[in-house]
């Protein structure tokens, strides 16, 4: 899967580790090691949050792609 969603991503030394935030999907976060491990952990963590969103009965954001306050 390769989602459509907005990512940012960035070193953290507290972490030891690249973080990966998707700033449209609520509290919807990954890390890991190398650059290439966060964004794959990110893809799955996507997937994650819409499935629990749709069981839940909660709106699912459309990606926006660009993000409108960066």
């Amino acid at each position: 899967m390769t989602s459509r969603y907005e990512m940012v991503i960035y070193w953290s030394n507290d972490d030891n580790s690249f973080v990966v935030e998707v700033p449209e999907l609520p509290g919807c976060m990954a890390d890991g090691q190398t650059y290439a491990e966060a964004v794959a952990n990110a893809e799955v963590v996507i997937k994650e949050w819409i499935k629990t969103a749709r069981e839940l009965g909660r709106p699912i954001p459309e990606p926006r792609g660009k993000l409108a306050y960066a």
